[in-house]
């Protein structure tokens, strides 16, 4: 039976950030103000139902918004029921793709236990990064995601480095690259932002071109061969 990954969103757009490029913030709309966050009850449902579809594997990506939000209980609830609604012969996965301002050494510390997947959120250097990814006060985020990659570092997390590649990061692969390199980053996901302004068909200022992709993957690769 082929591999299975159920994407999941339990705070929905919710997040403790306010990024210039986020698409998905406005979408809270959708719920007309009502409550759109996971309860116990649809968590259970969502784990006891997919478990007993039969696949081998069992993979769980907690997305967002913020999934952090939630709170750490949130997770150890989760891995309380995938043990209960797990048969035998089944493995598990759990992949937690954030901003990581929230994750410290407790966090780390479960994350570990659990050999959760972590996906963090780093647009490069500093001068890159804090140009877009704020919190709602509008201060930059950088050191407080490099204090939670540290905390990930103590307690032996599996993560990768996810970068939104913007009208700014894209012009500069061989920063990129260095940074990365430097701080021996070894796995890293490439994603183009492409954003229309709202109530148009004009692509937003941060949006990046297909040539700007391609040039940026080229030199990237170039890189990487050397």
């Amino acid at each position: 039976m082929y591999p299975f990954t159920l994407l999941i969103k339990p705070a929905g757009p919710d997040c403790n950030l306010a990024c210039t490029y986020c698409f998905y913030a406005r979408k809270e709309a959708l719920f007309a103000g009502g409550p759109h966050r996971m309860s116990d009850k649809v968590l259970e449902a969502l784990v006891r139902d997919y478990m007993r579809l039969g696949f081998a594997n069992c993979d769980f990506a907690w997305q967002g918004g913020e999934p952090t939000l939630m709170g750490l209980e949130f997770y150890r609830r989760a891995v309380e029921l995938q043990r209960r609604y797990g048969v035998g012969g089944q493995t598990v996965g759990n992949a937690l793709q954030t901003n990581a301002v929230l994750l410290d050494d407790r966090w780390c510390a479960f994350l570990h236990e659990h050999q959760f997947l972590v996906g963090v959120s780093l647009d490069g250097p500093q001068h890159f990064h804090d140009a877009y990814r704020l919190d709602h006060a509008g201060r930059g985020t950088y050191e407080r995601v490099c204090a939670a990659i540290d905390a990930c570092r103590r307690h032996d997390v599996q993560f990768n480095i996810l970068v939104l590649l913007n009208a700014l990061n894209v012009e500069a692969p061989d920063e990129l690259f260095d940074f990365f390199r430097e701080r021996d980053v070894r796995y890293l996901q490439f994603i183009p932002c492409v954003e229309r302004l709202e109530g148009s068909d004009r692509p937003a200022e941060f949006s990046i071109t297909p040539r700007q992709y391609g040039d940026f993957l080229c030199r990237l690769f170039d890189r990487w061969l050397e």
